[in-house]
């Protein structure tokens, strides 16, 4: 369900957009950034989507100070979302926070335009600390998460270090990959990603040949043990 409390065109110090598809979360993480802005004297507009579709939506009918992302939207694959988000406002400031583990995600969000990347685990003081951070335009990456080259990238661009995915795999092919472990026909993922039925067969292809494996079942094994859906 999409959640809009008011119209984005509402004066406020501040623009914030919670994409999320779990409406507790959005819910809880609302009050708790109302109630510590409000500390520091600012009254913030907050809206709330579960869809990446409506997240794109909003970003392209307004400006936004903050976006915070999940990366398990239902729609489209998270990193796929900030990617055309940056690219309809490239200065847009995103904050992901998501279930995934940093070991697979937190190095790609940052390459894909993230300035900062969090664990639902993370605590309050640091997620306030992280985004009080990206208001006053800077980045946050916590150091027990993302090593020193990671922080370096995220304070740097272009970044320039060596991305660590599973296997090697390139970002189009880890999304391919979250597609077919969803369950999603060839078709449906050409869809979503644009690209042609072909292109998505020669993806799945590489991903059998990189990962040393022969079926589909196989692919949405290694999918579901490497925590990516």
């Amino acid at each position: 369900m999409n959640v809009l409390d008011e119209s984005p065109t509402v004066k406020s110090t501040l623009k914030i957009l919670l994409a999320d598809d779990h409406a507790l979360l959005r819910r809880g993480l609302k009050e708790f950034l109302q109630d510590f802005l409000a500390e520091d004297g600012q009254t913030p507009y907050i809206a709330e989507t579960g869809s990446a579709q409506h997240a794109i939506e909003q970003i392209r009918a307004a400006a936004w100070d903050l976006v915070i992302l999940d990366l398990n939207l239902p729609d489209m694959p998270g990193l796929e979302v900030l990617r055309i988000l940056k690219s309809v406002q490239p200065a847009l400031p995103v904050l992901v926070v998501s279930i995934y583990s940093e070991e697979h995600y937190a190095t790609r969000a940052v390459r894909a335009g993230a300035l900062g990347y969090l664990t639902k685990e993370t605590g309050p003081e640091e997620l306030r600390a992280a985004v009080s951070r990206i208001l006053r335009g800077g980045s946050y990456a916590p150091s027990s998460q993302i090593d020193p080259q990671q922080q370096d990238a995220l304070s740097t661009r272009p970044v320039t270090y060596t991305d660590r995915l599973p296997a090697g795999l390139s970002d189009r092919e880890i999304e391919v990959l979250q597609w077919i472990a969803q369950g999603r026909r060839l078709t449906e993922i050409a869809e979503h990603l644009n690209l042609s039925i072909k292109t998505v067969s020669t993806y799945r292809s590489r991903l059998l040949i990189k990962l040393g494996m022969r079926t589909t079942a196989e692919l949405i094994r290694y999918a579901l043990d490497q925590q990516l859906v």
